[in-house]
């Protein structure tokens, strides 16, 4: 007992301590750089007062501080209606505050927020995503600063806050004016009347940085403001946020005007701030291994750059694809790119294998690829083998095309690859291709992982944000944000030259995919039944996919077609239409019993849907001739006994 009562007193007497520190540390800081301080107690808290860059600061620094050193940044109004600041510093925040009110937000205030931030972060190790704090004109300057510097925003806390001058000081619409004001900040950004009604660069104006990063947005507004109207402000910022696919919420007080700000509970402000500023917030899951040397010191000394895009439909449609390129072209501004976007919907790493000579380097050689395929892989039933054969196939056979080519996989999300994870397991998916990308010593992004663990911890929902398997543009945003963050990892450190990448001597699977080619159905002997269409077209309002109509097909609507085709390899397939009308085919290879084929796929009813079909991969190398007819039996879903084959594989 004695024992137990000298250990109390000794872990309070550390935390006592602790606190004392704590409340220290800043004052001793700020001393040992030489900056006059006057010490305060604001409430219960340490409150110092100084001057940095020419500005009035404050900050008050917490009695017990989160680990991860969390900090709110108050733009204006110190003091005021203060619930949400106290109840951050009572979970651990510091709160912060530089005066640059008659600056209103102008170049020369966002220049003096990032030298106080700089000093902030680099000096006293504040984290680096802060959350802001804009009331009222504070809006102008908690905006302006993140569009500059989204990547350091938790979130943004608004409250009815100015988002465009035109509306407040200058009151060119519903607001009320305020001419002092307006010559004040006419003064602040250097321009005349007429150039500041022009003027492009207002909060307003300026959101795409934000949504990029996917910084969530609060704004708490009275709706009968009438200093700043939400007609001008709030309600432009929501319509344009969501539209760019950034995540905003607005609280309205009715019938409230400017004042009061915040709310009397502030519990909903809290809960959004604590939300978003976790100290995991910016745990992205994705390994470099042996990173992407190659691809920067190509961009940059040739100035010419080959960067491909291969996977399903989450790939093909725009989205973050397109913002990669986009970041591609700004990081290498003088880099001329050839960008080949290889992605068709419903493809996964079986038919990728196939396609990729004839998709993915039609122009030469790729310098950098990006390569997903882990929903197509589950949805569409590819066991663990083919998971492996497939994906070997595309990065095996890639290296070998250009030894120098960097190769980034990604695991995107889908519900199931949720409901593994928060059971506790790894999707087999996920699995399989880590086990190529270890293998290889590929960088690879889970961003089913990194969502899952965002979604639970109350950042965003499946439904009303990322929706539906293919991402809303909120989605877009988080999946390259992500993208963007591996890169600039990546990129960090400067590479001398460029060099071979890993490519052990033998494969993971000595049956993979990695010399998988298209053969052209010409080369087939048309026994009975199968015709050549130079151009086929289902023609029946049903869906199709581009590249997979209009081409030239063999086809057979009936029973008792027969065709033959030979060919050298280990492996042999077919990539058929499965459409509406498709019936069960049986195939034998060297006179071996006939094995049968369903074409009819779940999504086969309203879709012509392109299919890779493996019917044997682990064939004895040599010359064999596969021998495939059509029969008199079919799903009984489907309406006929069709077959259309667009390509031969061959392995």
């Amino acid at each position: 007992m004695k024992n137990m009562r000298v250990l109390l007193f000794a872990v309070t007497l550390t935390a006592f301590w602790a606190d004392i520190s704590l409340c220290n540390d800043f004052a001793r800081r700020l001393e040992k750089d030489g900056i006059e301080t006057k010490k305060s107690v604001w409430y219960i808290y340490d409150r110092y007062d100084f001057t940095y860059d020419t500005r009035q600061c404050i900050v008050v620094t917490t009695k017990e501080s989160a680990g991860h050193r969390p900090w709110i940044w108050r733009a204006r109004f110190f003091g005021h209606e203060p619930q949400t600041d106290l109840a951050l510093l009572e979970k651990g925040f510091h709160l912060v505050y530089m005066d640059v009110a008659n600056l209103f937000g102008s170049p020369i205030a966002v220049n003096h927020w990032n030298a106080f931030y700089h000093y902030l972060t680099e000096h006293h190790g504040f984290h680096p995503r802060v959350a802001l704090e804009g009331m009222s004109r504070g809006g102008l300057i908690v905006y302006n600063w993140a569009g500059v510097n989204p990547e350091k925003v938790a979130c943004i806390y608004a409250d009815n806050p100015v988002c465009d001058f035109k509306s407040w000081p200058a009151a060119r619409g519903k607001g009320k004016s305020h001419q002092p004001s307006w010559e004040a900040c006419l003064k602040a950004y250097g321009l005349t009347e007429e150039q500041a009604l022009t003027y492009k660069h207002n909060p307003v104006d300026n959101l795409e940085p934000l949504t990029r990063s996917v910084v969530p947005v609060l704004h708490v507004c009275g709706t009968a403001d009438t200093v700043v109207p939400m007609s001008e402000n709030t309600d432009i910022i929501e319509q344009r946020y969501q539209k760019l696919g950034g995540k905003i919420i607005v609280i309205r007080k009715p019938g409230v005007d400017h004042h009061p700000h915040s709310l009397e509970d502030p519990k909903p402000i809290v809960d959004f701030i604590l939300t978003h500023t976790t100290a995991d917030y910016d745990k992205f899951h994705y390994c470099l291994r042996h990173g992407l040397t190659n691809s920067r010191i190509k961009f940059l000394r040739q100035k010419k750059g080959r960067v491909a895009f291969l996977g399903g439909s989450i790939t093909h449609n725009p989205g973050w694809r397109n913002m990669v390129c986009q970041y591609l072209q700004h990081r290498f501004p003088e880099t001329e790119f050839d960008v080949i976007a290889a992605g068709i919907p419903s493809m996964g790493s079986t038919p990728g294998a196939f396609r990729l000579t004839r998709d993915v380097f039609k122009n030469g050689p790729v310098d950098l690829l990006f390569e997903e395929a882990a929903v197509n892989d589950t949805t569409n039933g590819r066991t663990d083998i083919e998971q492996i054969r497939g994906m070997e196939g595309i990065v095996r056979h890639a290296r070998t095309l250009n030894p120098e080519i960097d190769i980034i996989l990604m695991y995107f999300v889908d519900p199931e690859k949720m409901k593994t994870y928060n059971e506790g397991s790894v999707p087999a998916v996920i699995r399989n291709h880590e086990k190529v990308a270890e293998y290889y010593q590929l960088p690879s992004l889970n961003l089913a992982l990194e969502v899952t663990e965002r979604i639970n911890a109350g950042q965003f929902d499946w439904p009303n944000d990322f929706r539906n398997l293919h991402p809303s543009p909120f989605g877009q945003n988080v999946y390259f944000r992500s993208m963007k963050h591996l890169l600039d990892t990546a990129w960090t450190t400067e590479s001398i030259q460029a060099a071979p990448n890993p490519m052990p001597d033998k494969p993971l699977d000595s049956f993979s995919y990695y010399h998988g080619r298209y053969v052209d159905i010409s080369k087939a002997e048309l026994v009975k039944g199968f015709t050549y269409d130079a151009a086929w077209n289902p023609g029946d309002g049903k869906g199709i996919r581009k590249g997979f109509v209009n081409v030239p097909v063999l086809k057979a609507d009936r029973p008792g077609a027969e065709l033959r085709f030979n060919f050298e390899g280990t492996a042999v397939g077919i990539f058929v239409t499965c459409g509406p009308n498709v019936g069960i085919i049986e195939y034998s290879i060297d006179q071996s019993s006939f094995r049968q084929v369903d074409q009819f796929t779940q999504w086969s009813a309203n879709l012509h849907l392109p299919w890779a079909y493996i019917l044997d991969a682990e064939l004895s190398p040599g010359v064999h001739e596969l021998t495939l007819r059509t029969t008199d039996k079919k799903n009984e879903k489907s309406c006929g006994y069709a077959c259309r084959i667009v390509h031969f594989l061959v392995n």
